[in-house]
């Protein structure tokens, strides 16, 4: 992803003041008010909580430390490095001890993930028949089957990776991999919409294998050329946190700015844009909750807008174009999967069977052999600190498109369901030292066959709406570095309007 250019950021600083709004205080509108912030704009993100974060929220008690949304993220993108560059936070990045040592549960029992072709050819952990189908996989599909794709436009992530790879791959790897990713489970998953990266490299070599070595070689040249014409050293790969946990990292983001451009406990209630022969603005009327203080309703004015709420809120908002209302009527509902994280810790001696590495996931299969949650984190191996000394910490999750009601089960069933679970998984003796609990009903949206129209909803807002963008989990992708470089994105898009826009008013 490029940075504006420097006419566009010189437009910008010599022009009139310029403010934008950010609705939303996730790490998506909060990584968008940085970029924007950082291109000399006057920024005002409003959040509706009485926190920042979005689902990034870490909490710490009697020496445990533990996040109860996303405890981990990527670098994949290239402007979450810069980020993370430009915010200091290097030296504050945690990486997992053994990361690389993840675990699938198999009939009750966790079974290291192969972490190599190599590896998984010798491994037990696929019958000899899937690993056949894995080396057939690239003569199978070769380029003159790349149309397949056109075929299967609504094609669902299981039924895709079981014409490649057969169906014990979706059931102990693809399966597992979603529910811990996104909660959601391959028969209701769209491929298009869950692995866009892949279902394009079906397009282009047929072969999901040969496609992607060659993605790996041409993204591994692209970044050498990078990192010689920056000078900048090679970052450690892999999954990380931050020294106090995720929530670091939206702390550092929100200390960028002050009382007046960060905004918590106010509820956008409508956007409205007007134009006339001067100016294009947006007035936003929002209510606002201050400490000790009524509720308070106001209204101020933007030259643009970027919208991270969830499209589920966005519906609920009131929106007019040119004093007429512009209803939201094409924007479809959008379903949401719930979650329930159970964070709990054991005497280390009460733990026979403790596996270093990541974490462990557990098939839907394996439902049949007793086991009811997605998975679960083993929290201070991968980060020591995390926990006293003593104690081993686990975060796991229950819940998803596999098991929506257990999700909002009681404190009490769920204590019983985890606890049961990891006895089978590690062995765990008696009862829990230390439990924390948090639910987020509305986890993760579901990528299903129709998102398409979500996404052409969200065009046509963009398209319809001047100076409205649109950025977040909705659109670009779950994981946190999707969510920042949505955000950044956006406000690149801003900075590109703001300039258009005052390039004509100059003429």
């Amino acid at each position: 992803m490029s940075l504006p250019a420097m006419s566009e950021i010189s437009c910008i600083s010599t022009g009139p003041a310029h403010s934008v709004a950010v609705v939303g205080g996730g790490i998506s509108g909060l990584a968008a008010a940085y970029k924007l912030k950082s291109n000399g704009l006057s920024v005002t993100v409003f959040e509706t909580e009485e926190r920042p974060g979005g689902k990034i929220r870490s909490r710490s008690q009697d020496g445990f430390i533990w996040d109860e949304g996303a405890n981990t993220m990527t670098e994949s993108e290239m402007c979450v490095g810069k980020l993370i560059d430009d915010l200091g936070l290097r030296e504050m990045q945690q990486f997992p001890i053994s990361q690389g040592k993840r675990y699938i549960s198999r009939n009750g029992i966790p079974e290291m993930v192969p972490s190599n072709p190599m590896a998984l050819m010798s491994s037990k952990f696929l019958s000899t028949k899937s690993k056949l189908q894995v080396v057939l996989e690239p003569f199978i599909w070769k380029k003159t089957a790349a149309k397949v794709s056109d075929v299967y436009s609504e094609e669902s992530v299981g039924h895709f990776f079981q014409r490649h790879f057969g169906k014990e791959v979706v059931d102990f790897v693809i399966d597992p991999i979603l529910a811990g990713s996104s909660a959601g489970d391959p028969e209701s998953l769209s491929m298009r919409h869950v692995f866009p990266e892949i279902w394009d490299l079906e397009k282009k070599y047929g072969s999901v294998l040969i496609g992607a070595i060659w993605s790996k070689i041409l993204s591994k040249k692209g970044k050498n050329v990078a990192n010689k014409t920056t000078g900048k050293e090679k970052v450690q790969h892999g999954s990380f946190s931050f020294q106090g946990g995720m929530q670091t990292l939206v702390d550092k983001l929100c200390s960028q700015l002050d009382d007046e451009s960060l905004k918590l406990r106010s509820k956008v209630l409508s956007l409205s844009y007007y134009n006339d022969e001067i100016s294009h603005k947006w007035s936003i009327s929002y209510s606002s909750h201050l400490d000790n203080q009524k509720q308070q309703f106001l209204d101020q004015s933007f030259d643009a807008v970027i919208m991270t709420a969830p499209i589920n809120i966005v519906q609920d908002m009131e929106f007019k174009k040119g004093g007429h209302p512009f209803i939201l009527d094409f924007l479809p509902k959008v379903n949401y999967l719930p979650l329930s994280v159970l964070v709990t810790s054991f005497k280390k001696r009460n733990v026979k069977r403790p596996l270093e590495g990541f974490g462990v996931l557990v098939p839907s299969r394996e439902q049949e052999n007793g086991l009811k949650t997605l998975g679960t984190l083993f929290s201070s191996m991968m980060f020591p600190d995390r926990a006293p000394s003593d104690q081993h910490l686990y975060t796991t999750f229950i819940g998803g498109s596999r098991n929506r009601e257990l999700a909002g089960a009681s404190l009490d069933e769920l204590k019983q369901v985890v606890i049961s679970d990891l006895q089978r998984l590690l062995g765990v003796e008696g009862h829990p030292t230390f439990v924390k609990h948090f639910q987020w009903k509305n986890a993760f949206p579901l990528y299903g066959y129709d998102y398409g129209l979500v996404l052409d909803g969200i065009n046509k807002m963009e398209e319809t709406l001047p100076g409205f963008f649109y950025a977040g989990n909705h659109r670009d992708g779950l994981a946190v570095g999707k969510a920042i470089a949505s955000g950044c994105k956006a406000a690149e898009h801003v900075v590109t309007y703001l300039c258009s826009s005052t390039n004509k008013n100059m003429k």
